[in-house]
């Protein structure tokens, strides 16, 4: 460590643009992850912030929501199940609002419609107002970014190519379905939704679009021979099913994956190109008697040490960065993911560095103290 901070201190210049570099790939990185993060999101808040283990679709559905079509009497029937803790039906539609309000008459919001049954474990926190009641099936409760659209408690909502009205009562946080913010009704009113049209719930009583499921030790594969036509999953994989989730996550993690290897790669073109200048000076030291893991270490501790300092900057303008980014741009910063990319890029920058440890131990003292000369 002593000889690689005394090389950082020498050549201040050459390093504090590789440094500049580093933190710029570091920080690219992050906006990356951010923008990713607040896709998914936004795409799947809803399904990620509900305390639920399992989800039980219609066999064929391919944990889709918009294909799968279930009788809510399946809930009791895997409630008996020893496995199963908890269930709960859940139905979900996308539409249409008109703001009745004096101040936004004509405006038109489009919203995810999500059905619940009031009081049980999908129903989200209220952070304003009151929850749903089971008795007030009109009443609904919204995600708090319709607020910025000038939605508020009390405003009364047609729906549009139905005649139902609706009327905030509360609001949550964090509650996007689809990339839509979500309003959250009852089963009831949901149904009257969806199905107003003779014949679209396909003579299914009581239709419902899935069945969420509570318990650690749910065996997936027993559930869907004891039920049939039904196919139960994972959370994650629900999540996954949702449309465009997979595809938006799958584009923005190439993008990272791309930009580490070449990250990789540069860091360790620049350190390569460092070494073959000083080897001279490394065969002068391996002369004197230091060796290769001597001068190894210093090289590696020299990457290191400079890959931390340019990673923390990097993640310190980031989180400037997000201070200043409209509110309409999904992003969302995960400390889980923060740390994990930290940890990527330093290894990734440690690991390119050992091309140039490679290099030194090739070097012939005998060979650098006649180019010397």
């Amino acid at each position: 460590m002593f000889l690689a901070i005394r090389e950082l201190k020498h050549g201040k210049l050459r390093f504090l643009m590789i440094g500049v570099i580093t933190v710029l790939i570091a920080w690219l990185v992050f906006i990356l992850s951010g923008l990713g993060n607040g896709l998914s999101t936004l795409s799947a808040a809803t399904f990620k912030n509900m305390d639920a283990d399992y989800v039980t679709f219609e066999e064929g559905a391919r944990s889709s929501m918009s294909r799968s079509l279930l009788s809510e009497s399946l809930v009791e029937e895997l409630e008996s199940q020893p496995s199963v803790s908890a269930a709960s039906a859940m139905g979900a539609t996308m539409g249409t609002v008109i703001n009745n309000s004096d101040s936004n008459k004509s405006e038109k919001v489009d919203i995810a419609l999500l059905g619940i049954n009031p009081g049980s474990f999908l129903e989200p926190k209220v952070i304003e107002g009151k929850p749903l009641q089971t008795n007030e099936p009109l009443e609904v409760i919204a995600n708090d970014t319709l607020k910025k659209k000038g939605f508020k408690i009390g405003d009364t909502l047609q729906i549009e190519g139905s005649l139902e009205k609706i009327k905030i009562v509360g609001f949550v946080k964090n509650e996007t379905y689809n990339h839509l913010p979500a309003i959250f009704t009852t089963l009831d009113e949901w149904r009257s939704i969806q199905f107003s049209a003779p014949g679209s719930d396909k003579g299914i009583e009581k239709p419902v679009n899935a069945i969420m499921l509570q318990g650690e030790k749910i065996d997936s594969e027993e559930i869907n021979q004891l039920f049939n036509n039904t196919e139960t999953v994972t959370k994650a994989t629900a999540i996954q099913g949702m449309p465009g989730y997979k595809e938006e996550n799958g584009t923005i993690m190439m993008m990272l994956a791309f930009l580490l290897a070449i990250s990789a790669f540069v860091l360790g073109v620049f350190f390569y190109v460092l070494t073959l200048q000083k080897s001279n000076q490394f065969g002068i030291l391996k002369a004197i008697g230091a060796s290769n893991r001597f001068l190894g270490r210093a090289i590696v501790s020299q990457v290191f040490l400079l890959s931390s300092i340019s990673i923390v900057l990097g993640i310190l303008l980031t989180y400037g960065t997000a201070l200043i980014l409209p509110n309409e741009m999904p992003f969302s910063l995960d400390l889980k993911l923060v740390v994990l990319y930290a940890l990527l890029l330093l290894g990734i920058s440690v690991l390119s560095s050992l091309v140039s440890v490679r290099k030194i131990t090739k070097i012939d003292p005998l060979q650098a103290i006649g180019r010397m000369e």
